[in-house]
């Protein structure tokens, strides 16, 4: 649906009974990622649908290697290979497509958008996802450059720390690998990945809900820096890394994947939207789940309902009390950046 001439004004009610403006349509996205929220909103009012503009912002922020984290060259595992994961959704027919682990192609959420067109599956991976790129016509590229194989040196060289390996020998936290498991596996309780910062937050997320109301999300990452190869986090998970359901809304997810996928949070928000609950509520309600199993987890999701209201909300630990994200709506004059205190 186009932007122009189409603007729905609403009043919705908030739990304290303040009403606050929503307007339709609206992108919100994770982080301040300026110009992939400027080109999904250019994609808007140039008459595109909500698909197109999560797949044209998510692949903006591709292109620019947003912080690092999205994009070729960044992120290197534990062999320093950079390889992506990405997924779309239409929350009208409620189809995905999503590839994880993708070597060799640097357009994911491109790539992910033609999982929805040519397959009846949701979900490819690794050589075989990189296959089915080359035969949509996505060139084989190296998504290696010298700041990810600067990363990967420095990274050997302080013996491979910080890394997600447990209950092996040698002692993961002190020395490089090639590690054995030890026999006696030892139980604790899990603990914020250091590597997992605001400077590492390894994933843009987006929302896009039409004039009519029709919902579209997406993600795009190059995963957590030194991972395991074959590691896949909750971003190219529907109903981890985003969720889009038309009759309710979308949420999209940010931060430590392999504990947060554990919670479905995107899933979770867009439920608790269906049920009328105020989208920063939802937020809210779904970080404070989180929190009860893994307090110092690193965190944040962003969620909008079909009338164009909007919030967040994040987990608050030491070194991360704000989560800033983006917003355009015909609202604002142009793609702000917001902020929003962790709870």
């Amino acid at each position: 649906q186009a932007v122009t001439g189409a603007l729905l004004l609403l009043a919705v009610l908030t739990p304290a009974g303040a009403a606050s403006a929503a307007a339709l349509p609206v992108v919100i996205n994770t982080w301040a990622f300026r110009r992939a929220a400027e080109t999904a909103w250019r994609v808007l009012e140039s008459g595109g649908s909500e698909l197109d503009a999560v797949e044209s912002g998510c692949g903006q922020c591709e292109i620019d290697q947003c912080d690092g984290s999205v994009g070729y060259g960044g992120s290197p595992d534990e062999s320093g290979e950079t390889t992506l994961d990405a997924m779309i959704m239409d929350g009208n027919t409620m189809e995905v497509g999503a590839v994880a682990d993708l070597r060799r192609v640097k357009n994911a959420i491109g790539v992910a958008r033609k999982v929805i067109e040519y397959t009846k599956h949701t979900l490819l991976v690794g050589e075989s996802a990189s296959l089915f790129a080359v035969r949509m016509g996505f060139p084989y590229e190296d998504l290696t450059t010298q700041k990810s194989l600067s990363l990967y040196s420095e990274w050997l060289n302080q013996s491979c720390q910080p890394n997600f390996w447990k209950n092996v020998v040698p002692d993961s936290s002190k020395s490089c690998g090639p590690y054995k498991r030890r026999e006696a596996v030892t139980y604790k309780e899990e603990q914020t990945s250091s590597q997992r910062s605001v400077h590492n937050h390894d994933t843009i997320g987006m929302v896009v809900i039409g004039v009519s109301g029709t919902v579209a999300s997406g993600t795009s990452t190059n995963g957590a820096i030194h991972k395991l190869p074959g590691r896949v986090g909750d971003s190219p998970i529907a109903g981890a890394g985003s969720y889009a359901d038309s009759t309710a809304g979308g949420a999209a997810a940010t931060g430590d994947g392999d504990i947060m996928m554990r919670f479905l949070p995107s899933y979770q928000a867009v439920e608790y939207m269906r049920m009328g609950t105020d989208p920063t509520v939802a937020c809210q309600k779904v970080i404070s789940r989180i929190q009860k199993y893994a307090p110092k987890f690193f965190g944040a999701i962003i969620c909008a309902n079909t009338t164009g209201s909007y919030g967040a909300a994040c987990n608050k630990i030491p070194g991360f009390t704000q989560f800033h994200f983006m917003v355009s709506s015909p609202l604002l004059n142009r793609p702000t950046e917001q902020v929003v205190d962790c709870i």
